[in-house]
């Protein structure tokens, strides 16, 4: 059934496709599905959270009409914000990094908002460079009046992932023994675990993080070059017992399955994605045939095409 005009861009964020890998796939019959989160109108999941994250402050008062916004972020939730502000009008400051794909810097400022970019440690990320962007973020917020969606802290973007589980359990019409997500604010794990639980509470639930900083695992923290997760200290959303396990997976690992991905399975996502294929998979060989696991493509190659 075709679709009706919408009212505007914001109505196409979610309701992503949900496709299993075909020749990257377990030897042993598990099945793994790829949530297509790079089907969101800026190519990424954090589409999701970026409009419930100014559309509950809209609701409580927080961001008046007239109002500004401001964030610090590695791209894909700047870049989602961006489109979100853009449509609702809103100017909005972001404090980033040369750490970050070029890519998602240019398609912020595309989208109308004004950056701040932090030099990085050989373009890397690291736990000082996020605290500083986090430190930025906040000296613009007080400056400006600007509300501060502050990522690391806000919880109104669960609500968001609650939204996804719920897509991917009737996706799968309730098949689904496993889910693996990699970890950035955390949000996304949190939101999508707990709500697949809600349906089954037997659902296991698997965190990745990089193997060179790996701090929820017990490690220490490090530098690594996957955008988006690994904030290099323990995230204030995270909790012990949102993940049964967690996996890691470097840096090289991570941009090998990704070029994998797209050359194999014509599926061009970036290295969050291509971590989270690799953990999937090896969660596949501890499972029985006819398992399914879930994952996530987190955004689009697209956004990485001058890192490869």
């Amino acid at each position: 059934m075709t679709k009706g005009p919408g009212r505007d861009i914001l109505q196409c964020i979610g309701n992503t496709s949900l496709l299993p890998l075909r020749r990257i796939a377990p030897a042993n019959g598990v099945r793994i599905l790829l949530k297509l989160e790079s089907e969101n109108p800026t190519g990424s999941m954090k589409d999701r959270m970026a409009l419930a994250m100014i559309e509950a402050a809209e609701k409580d008062g927080r961001l008046k009409p007239g109002g500004s916004v401001v964030e610090y972020t590695g791209g894909s939730t700047g870049v989602s914000l961006s489109l979100v502000c853009a449509v609702k009008g809103y100017p909005l400051h972001i404090v980033t990094a040369d750490a970050f794909a070029p890519e998602k810097l240019a398609h912020m400022k595309a989208l109308g908002a004004k950056l701040l970019v932090l030099e990085s440690e050989s373009g890397r990320m690291t736990e000082k460079l996020t605290r500083d962007m986090i430190a930025a973020a906040g000296l613009i917020a007080q400056k400006t009046g600007s509300f501060w969606t502050d990522q690391m802290n806000n919880r109104d973007q669960l609500g968001a992932y609650h939204r996804m589980a719920d897509e991917i359990w009737m996706q799968t019409e309730g098949q689904v023994d496993a889910f693996v997500q990699s970890v950035g604010t955390a949000a996304s794990l949190r939101g999508t675990g707990e709500a697949l639980r809600r349906h089954n509470p037997n659902i296991k639930v698997i965190a990745v993080e990089p193997t060179e900083s790996p701090v929820l695992s017990g490690g220490k923290t490090g530098a690594h070059k996957i955008d988006g997760i690994g904030a290099g200290y323990i995230v204030p959303m995270w909790q012990k017992d949102i993940a049964d396990s967690i996996e890691r997976v470097s840096t090289e690992e991570a941009k090998d399955m990704a070029a994998r991905l797209a050359r194999e399975e014509g599926l061009f996502g970036g290295t969050s994605t291509g971590a989270n294929v690799v953990a999937a998979l090896r969660l596949a060989e501890q499972m029985t045939p006819g398992a399914t696991i879930v994952t996530v493509m987190c955004d689009t190659g697209m956004k990485y095409l001058a890192k490869r």
